[in-house]
């Protein structure tokens, strides 16, 4: 049976969205000795252990896929509960440096998933039969010198817009496919006494949506943006597609489409906005929703997502946040059943039991995985820029750079204090202290 426990400097028992899989016991799992009558079972059951966060619903379904295969491959799972934020990080760090590393690690995928060196600690799983029906979008977020290391440990998460389809459809609104026609339903919106676009300066954070949500347009005009910016080759404030989003932050303020006590509304307060109909338009990322059906499920019907919008028709996709990655320590003793539990896991059906415990904040990245029926309709709005090929992963899954102090940048930017112009050009000296503390070449 599944157990779980806590190590000495796991006693802080969260998660976030990325979750990090990190398991007590050096090198490898422990075997623990009793037969079982279960399908699958040969012998002894195998037991692996498996780090992760608390927080959210991830850990309740990652329990109820251990508990299935269990009971099919007679493999079972230990979970070690590790802190967040960066308490969690240097936990993994210490496992990883002291060779105490579990048998499986859920970790962030991208820039921080390459700095924990994965060739010297994870398995190669690049031509695990597993790994097969994994798109490759997710793979580059999971690949280090060619060779792929992590499995996606649930749905993506989309930065975009999210809007009220019912004072859309009261108002004969369309979807829009450019910044133009945005900027045109917004003054149909104000011209009827509602917000146009929403912002909750008060949580900081959220001002950002308008710059890293662009950036499947920036790639799509500048397909080596993310590797020359890591080079220190290009800059935001002089390449005019990365500019633009700043340039919307700048002309969505200008135009009075904001609502007025912005700096005061926090993102509770434009969520519960954006679900009464009271505001029209948020930038933000898709795991909003579940705020939405926690404080207002009556409305949840209601909304829907668009990707934001170029100056063209003709770029028109998605910028979407890959989810976390599912690692097999390079180290462990019972690798077998490691790659047998992760492909468990990865299946159809170890993927509907997954889904079953949690609601998808995009769509999955493994094909075959399909949206449960009972998704959210903005998640279903999602699927078909994944069917046409139309996402990108955000920046920070391809490259390491990105400054501490964006999101106060956007804030100026936002509340007319700077320009977009000016907040592209002190993003980009906010980002240089970082990329040199990386020792990145070019910096």
């Amino acid at each position: 049976m599944k157990t779980t426990k806590s190590k000495p400097l796991a006693f802080v028992t969260s998660i976030v969205l990325m979750m990090t899989l990190l398991a007590g016991c050096g090198g490898g799992g422990n075997a623990a000795e009793g037969d079982t009558g279960t399908a699958g079972s040969t012998s002894k059951k195998t037991t692996l252990t498996l780090m992760v966060g608390n927080t959210g619903t991830t850990l309740e379904a990652l329990k109820a896929v251990a508990a299935e295969a269990e009971k099919k491959l007679n493999i079972a799972i230990e979970f070690d509960i590790k802190p967040d934020g960066g308490e969690g990080d240097n936990l993994v760090k210490t496992r990883l440096a002291t060779g105490d590393m579990d048998d499986l690690l859920v970790y962030n995928t991208g820039s921080l998933f390459l700095a924990l060196n994965p060739e010297e600690h994870f398995m190669d799983v690049t031509s695990e039969p597993f790994m097969a029906n994994v798109l490759d979008s997710f793979k580059t977020v999971v690949t280090s010198n060619g060779k792929v290391y992590g499995a996606p440990v649930g749905s993506t998460n989309a930065g975009g817009i999210l809007y009220n389809k019912k004072v859309y459809a009261d108002l004969g609104l369309s979807v829009p496919k450019t910044w133009d026609e945005f900027m045109a339903n917004n003054e149909k919106i104000k011209a009827a006494g509602k917000t146009a676009v929403l912002a909750s300066y008060k949580d900081t954070w959220t001002s950002q949506l308008f710059v890293l949500a662009d950036f499947y347009n920036v790639q799509a005009q500048v397909p080596n943006f993310a590797a020359d910016y890591t080079a220190n080759k290009v800059k935001y404030a002089t390449t005019p597609a990365a500019l633009r989003g700043f340039e919307k932050i700048e002309e969505v303020y200008k135009k009075g489409y904001m609502n007025k006590d912005f700096l005061a509304t926090t993102y509770d307060v434009a969520l519960k906005m954006l679900a009464t109909g009271e505001g029209v338009h948020y930038p933000m990322l898709s795991s909003g929703l579940d705020t939405i059906m926690a404080n207002t499920p009556d409305q949840i019907d209601d909304i829907g997502f668009f990707a934001q919008p170029s100056d063209s028709a003709d770029v028109n996709g998605l910028t979407i946040w890959m989810p976390s990655g599912l690692y097999i320590n390079k180290d462990t003793k019972n690798a077998d059943a490691a790659k047998k539990w992760v492909d468990y896991f990865v299946s159809p059906e170890g993927q509907a039991v997954f889904a079953s415990k949690v609601k998808a904040a995009g769509p999955y990245v493994i094909k075959g995985a399909t949206l449960p029926d009972d998704s959210y309709g903005a998640v279903k709005d999602m699927q078909h820029y994944f069917d046409e090929g139309h996402t990108a992963p955000a920046l920070e899954f391809v490259s390491p750079v990105k400054g501490p102090n964006l999101e106060n940048i956007t804030v100026a930017v936002g509340s007319g204090i700077s320009t977009g112009k000016k907040g592209a050009e002190d993003y980009d000296k906010d980002v240089e202290k970082q990329a040199q503390q990386l020792n990145l070449p070019g910096w």
